[in-house]
């Protein structure tokens, strides 16, 4: 294996680690009752937002920023915050489930309009992040693009959820605010952005 190989499995694996220790760290404080219900579904919930929100940033920075290093660092490794945004909405709906322990209990709230939005972005999250691998890459093709552009949808819907759930969602318009500048970046005119095969996808 060449060094430059190792270097890049190397760095691969430190973030990986990075984005798992919260995740971790967050499910030992609930297992062992240093964390509260309350703090333990707000916490996995801001994690899984602000995941969501580095993998969507990614392209926008890019074309920010299309010469830089590190602007091509993020984009080669975007899936792995796809997918830790995927293990923390896992997470938060694990423990809200534990909690109510009540299936028709669930299912009533499921039908509320802030769970249900939270219910179809998991929904989505779920084929996203099982696909989120090299070899999903090559057995779907250009399918894979057009699959993964579902994570916008989820966006919207986690959003929804937050501002719908939440009993201030001033943080929650904030953090759209932000999302939404980032967006506008990728969506602006030709001339503010780089050559194509330097944005990436």
């Amino acid at each position: 294996m060449s060094s430059r190989v190792a270097n890049a499995l190397g760095s691969y694996r430190l973030l990986a680690a990075l984005l798992a220790l919260p995740w971790a760290w967050l499910a030992f404080g609930h297992l062992t009752g240093r964390l509260f219900y309350g703090e333990m579904v707000h916490a996995s919930g801001d994690w899984a937002i602000w995941c969501l929100m580095a993998a969507l940033a990614v392209t926008p920075l890019r074309r920010l920023f299309p010469r830089q290093a590190w602007t091509a660092w993020l984009l080669s490794r975007r899936r792995y915050l796809g997918v830790a945004a995927f293990a923390y909405a896992f997470l938060h709906a694990a423990v809200y489930l534990l909690r109510q322990a009540d299936l028709p209990r669930i299912l009533a709230e499921a039908l509320e309009a802030g769970m249900l939005a939270g219910w179809l972005a998991f929904a989505i999250f779920v084929p996203l992040a099982l696909t989120s691998n090299d070899s999903s890459v090559r057995r779907l093709g250009r399918s894979w693009k057009r699959l993964h552009r579902a994570v916008y949808a989820a966006a919207v819907l986690s959003f929804a959820h937050w501002i719908l759930t939440a009993f201030d969602p001033t943080v929650a318009y904030a953090h759209l605010a932000v999302l939404a500048a980032l967006e506008l970046v990728r969506l602006a005119p030709w001339p503010l952005r780089p050559r194509q095969d330097s944005a990436g996808a």
